[in-house]
């Protein structure tokens, strides 16, 4: 692989090489006691789209670029539209192609050689459900970078992917154990890789994902000028469970006749949603649509005039949209599943059954609305916090690797 300067019209680095048919910044060839430390984020899936892996990214990335890290962003485009290399918030995006277009294996060989020919002090494997995360780690090892993985799991709503995702992570296991961090969002996750896959205790952290969306960018209405708003976020799966909360809405009607739902996302399951809106004849008491990934004032906004926020999702393992609507002070009610009953247990949402039915979900709703949870005194994880985590694991494996060499 040879490296060439070039110019470029996308970054405003001033000095770049190409490598893999990307610009990126030259190599800075000064041991990383002496420089920036570079890391590599490496993720299937960034901005534009959406989704709790795409805000994690974004939110630390930044963050990190803030606190004087070299910080690159490494993900996929499977629609060839997005551009290969850009500079957003200090932070490095590089892009790769990916096939095929309309599936989410994220198939994409180009990653090899953006993270064996980079010269990164570390590398970040963000999420390991689809077919990016086993090359990342792959690469990574053979070209002998440290890295750490977070697991960001979920579910799915393909019956065989669910049923097949124990087979997926033993597979896995061999790159796994290769990690010098394994990072769990949550105790739940941790503890569910740490004893499925029989994985030494001591590669283990638990960093919860950050909590904190920007103050409402417009004043709250003044009480009695809108309706009792519930709010449903999450993509559009159906896993997600946003069927269970349309179903519970015309009980819930019955005890409040101003009620509205809003679901924020996108996804391959919104045309079922919307059938399902029409046949209840909830069309004028629901309303389904996304919000620009980047645009999180417009999240606060949306989020902050709800009177209560729902997740009812099959799994869930530190769900982002949870922690948001906490940090706006709305109250939160979730199945009891998963990470969600460990955010139940720690007094920041009510949990109720996955498998309640839609009369149930409706009293369960009606209760919060008629007693919400005081959350004043609540202490949420923040972003700030996260970084500060991930930077001590990122400095530790650097150490410890230029110890080795």
């Amino acid at each position: 692989m040879s490296l060439h300067k070039t110019e470029s019209h996308n970054t405003t680095l001033p000095d770049v090489v190409r490598l893999g048919g990307h610009d990126l910044e030259r190599l800075d060839t000064r041991a990383p006691a002496q420089r920036p430390l570079r890391v590599l984020q490496a993720t299937a899936r960034y901005f534009p789209f959406t989704g709790g892996v795409e805000t994690h990214v974004y939110e630390v990335a930044r963050r990190l670029a803030e606190r004087g890290m070299d910080v690159t962003v490494l993900s996929t485009d499977p629609t060839g539209k997005l551009p290969t290399n850009e500079q957003q918030d200090g932070v490095n995006v590089v892009r790769v192609r990916a096939w095929p277009n309309k599936e989410d294996l994220y198939m994409a060989p180009g990653l090899y050689d953006v993270i064996v020919n980079g010269g990164w002090d570390v590398v970040h494997c963000q999420g390991i459900h689809t077919l990016a995360a086993p090359l990342i780690m792959y690469a990574a090892w053979k070209a002998k970078i440290p890295f750490v993985v977070t697991f960001h799991t979920g579910g799915h709503s393909s019956p065989l992917r669910h049923a097949i995702r124990g087979i997926q992570w033993q597979i896995l296991r061999p790159l796994l154990a290769r990690a010098d961090r394994l990072i769990g969002v949550s105790r739940f996750e941790a503890d569910l890789f740490r004893t499925r896959l029989h994985l030494p205790g001591k590669k283990f952290r638990v960093i919860p994902n950050g909590s904190n969306l920007p103050r409402p960018e417009q004043p709250l209405p003044a009480s009695g000028e809108e309706d009792t708003l519930i709010v449903s976020v999450g993509r559009l799966e159906r896993y997600k469970g946003h069927q269970r909360v349309i179903a519970a809405l015309p009980h819930l009607l019955e005890q409040r006749p101003d009620a509205r739902l809003r679901i924020i996302g996108s996804g391959p399951y919104e045309d079922a949603l919307r059938t399902q809106v029409q046949q209840l004849g909830l069309t004028d008491r629901v309303e389904i649509g996304a919000i620009a990934s980047t645009d999180r004032g417009a999240m606060a906004s949306a989020v902050s005039r709800a009177s209560l926020a729902v997740l009812l999702s099959d799994y869930e393992a530190h769900p982002i949209a949870v922690m948001e609507a906490l940090s706006l002070g709305v109250p939160m009610l979730v199945a009891d599943t998963s990470g969600l009953s460990e955010i139940a247990e720690q007094g920041l949402a009510t949990a109720i059954p996955l498998n309640s039915t839609p009369i149930q979900i409706a009293q369960a709703i009606n209760e919060q609305l008629q007693n919400p949870a005081a959350l004043h005194s609540l202490e949420l994880p923040t972003w700030d916090a996260c970084v500060s985590k991930l930077s001590a694991v990122y400095n530790a494996v650097a150490r410890r690797s230029a110890c080795v060499s």
